[in-house]
């Protein structure tokens, strides 16, 4: 493996480097994109509790801040429960964009990633075709293991490259996916605190069902 690395000449660095990293982001975000810590779905059911039992205060609001990104969401939405719907709905949609803005983290750098891997390969390719052309140039074509260095080069970055793009781009599209989904559940829960706080009719976790308030 160590010779075929360094086969590859120096366009093997950056490859490396960049395989290392999305490792690193891809391992990163499997961690904290988990259903669980991002929108954990007994939230909304403690916050109906707290509000039948009238125990809203600071302490709650920040409690619920520290818990997740849906937490930080409801508790923009508990924080301005004594205003208008409009403002505790503007309230909940600011918090939600920074927090979505968080949950794509490092995404754009995985991205970048899937995206120039395949290029350094080609790189790679292009050096290498040179110096079999060059090896030509000086040497003719009688010396074959001058020119299978020079295709051996080009061949292994090509390799190398697709290796660190292919898993890349799917394990992109997969967090993309994951953070809409998440998204999604995070402004249904949203929606729901809203009712609890300002319809007639409210959601009731418990029962699953509309309850008069």
């Amino acid at each position: 493996m160590l010779e075929l690395f360094k086969a590859g000449g120096w366009i093997m660095w950056p490859l490396l480097i960049c395989s290392i990293i999305a490792i690193a982001i891809i391992v990163e975000r499997f961690i904290l994109l988990q259903q669980n810590k991002v929108s954990p779905p007994e939230l909304i059911t403690q916050i109906w509790q707290w509000l039948r039992f009238n125990q809203v205060d600071k302490n709650r609001i920040r409690e619920l801040q520290s818990n997740s990104p849906l937490g930080r969401i409801l508790a923009a939405g508990l924080a301005s429960k004594e205003s208008s719907r409009d403002i505790t709905r503007e309230s909940i949609e600011d918090v939600g964009r920074h927090v979505t803005v968080q949950l794509e983290r490092n995404l754009t750098a995985l991205g970048t990633i899937a995206a120039i891997s395949p290029l350094l390969g080609l790189l790679g390719t292009v050096v290498g075709m040179i110096k079999v052309f060059a090896a030509i140039t000086t040497e003719g074509v009688g010396n074959p293991e001058v020119l299978a260095d020079g295709i051996s080069q080009a061949l292994l970055t090509t390799a190398a490259g697709l290796l660190v793009a292919i898993p890349t781009i799917i394990f992109y599209r997969f967090f993309r996916g994951k953070i809409s989904t998440l998204v999604v559940d995070m402004e249904e829960q949203a929606i729901k605190l809203i009712d609890i706080l300002h319809s007639g009719r409210v959601y009731d976790p418990e029962t699953e069902e509309e309850v008069s308030k």
